[in-house]
């Protein structure tokens, strides 16, 4: 769930808000990727301080450490702020990943540019057949297969049907 700005503005300090505000949206697409890269350096700062204060307020509660007057006092404010810079992080990696994909995108294109100019000027390397046979190739005969039973089976088989029906007519 987004915070709007108002509620930006309440949880941090000024000197903070200025810096918060310069990775929401118009600015962000404006800023050179060397500020996008010292600004997410500052909010990824300013974001483990108050993972840590929160840390540290946890362990103090539990008795691990610190004073206990640290742990008495609550984190909800302090989550809130981390929240805030762990967005406005979110908005400057997303643009500096963009930017990244721009450059790629634009150096992937240079260079198949670069492999289709020199495709096109490579010499070609199947030269002309020259001349042929004036008949062409001989046809190759055809050996089919025989279909069926070879010729000795088939004789074979009717005689025995033959000699069968002449004994069952003996018989009866």
């Amino acid at each position: 769930m987004g915070q709007c700005f108002a509620t930006e503005r309440r949880l941090v300090s000024e000197a903070e808000y200025g810096q918060i505000v310069k990775s929401h949206y118009p600015e962000v697409e404006t800023l050179p990727e060397e500020e996008l890269r010292a600004l997410a350096r500052w909010l990824r700062e300013a974001r483990d301080r108050a993972r840590g204060v929160i840390a540290g307020r946890r362990r103090a509660r539990r008795g691990k450490g610190g004073t206990p007057e640290a742990g008495a006092a609550s984190e909800r404010g302090l989550a809130a702020k981390k929240q805030v810079y762990a967005r406005a992080l979110k908005r400057v990696n997303a643009r500096l990943d963009r930017l990244s994909a721009e450059r790629k995108r634009a150096s992937m294109q240079a260079r198949m540019e670069a492999a289709l100019a020199r495709r096109r000027e490579a010499p070609v390397h199947h030269p002309d057949a020259g001349m042929t046979a004036g008949r062409g190739m001989a046809a190759k005969g055809i050996r089919r297969s025989r279909q069926g039973p070879p010729g000795i089976v088939v004789g074979s088989v009717s005689q025995r049907g033959k000699a069968a029906q002449a004994r069952r007519d003996a018989r009866g």
